[in-house]
């Protein structure tokens, strides 16, 4: 499978997701994970930014807000049509466009950084991407993103969990064995069954990729690593959310910094 076979199946995913993510039921996504990756962002006002993989543009969006100017690109077209409707209903001069991640319709050092929330492993030429991404970025730009973590989002995957439906151990294995769009189906297990009801499940192409295959495309892309995080919800946030629970058994996501050198 390559990106635009990928692209496909996101872009027959974006209707349902849009509707479910702006109802509130990415738990994980709003109540740990993109606030994770926030506080870890280096400071962006006044900076050009592009979003790779912007989806309907929620990510997009906060980055704007924290005063960058942004661009913004996804392959899925229904995906941009959602992200431009809110640009148009409420304005933060963010420039969307439906284009590939291995392909991106920018010169060479455009821009100061650049991000993927969640995107890259959803792509399957990830090498491609990286190298995208430098060539977009300025001498001294950095690129952060973040993805599900290697270590926990393999193959196989279990949810171990005690008499009280309390998450004790996540069951993992085929670490090794990569995975090359093999088609997971699901919905965001948060949505009441009303919520859901007469949309079609997620169809997810998976490729899989082990940490250290992650860490060395970096380094032969010539990125120099510059801060990880493996970001997990505090006591509070799953007392108010028992939902996320689980991922303070183990790292659901891994997030990344890496800097193109200034020579």
């Amino acid at each position: 499978m390559n990106h635009e076979e990928a692209g496909r199946f996101w872009n027959a995913n974006a209707a349902a997701w849009t509707k479910l993510a702006r109802e509130g039921y990415d738990l994980y996504r709003n109540h740990f994970n993109t606030p994770a990756f926030f506080e870890m962002l280096p400071d962006v006002t006044g900076l050009k930014g592009l979003d790779i993989g912007c989806g309907e543009g929620y990510n997009t969006r906060l980055l704007a807000k924290r005063g960058a100017h942004m661009a913004a690109i996804d392959i899925a077209e229904i995906f941009i049509d959602y992200a431009q409707a809110a640009e148009t209903e409420a304005p933060l001069g963010i420039d969307y466009r439906v284009a590939s991640a291995v392909e991106l319709p920018f010169p060479a050092e455009t821009f100061d950084f650049a991000t993927g929330f969640m995107s890259f492993m959803d792509v399957p030429e990830t090498g491609q991407v990286l190298q995208e991404a430098f060539r977009i970025l300025k001498p001294g730009g950095f690129l952060q993103f973040s993805i599900t973590h290697p270590c926990f989002d393999t193959p196989h995957r279990k949810n171990l969990r005690d008499e009280n439906r309390i998450t004790y151990a996540i069951e993992v294995g085929d670490y090794f064995r990569s995975q090359n769009g093999e088609i997971e189906e699901w919905i965001f297990g948060a949505a009441p069954p009303e919520a859901k009801q007469g949309l079609p499940k997620f169809k997810v192409p998976r490729f899989t990729r082990t940490l250290s295959a992650w860490l060395n495309l970096l380094l032969e892309t010539g990125f120099q690593l510059e801060r990880v995080n493996e970001p997990r919800p505090s006591d509070e946030t799953v007392q108010e959310y028992p939902y996320l629970q689980d991922a303070q058994v183990v790292s659901y996501f891994l997030h990344l910094r890496v800097r193109k050198p200034l020579t």
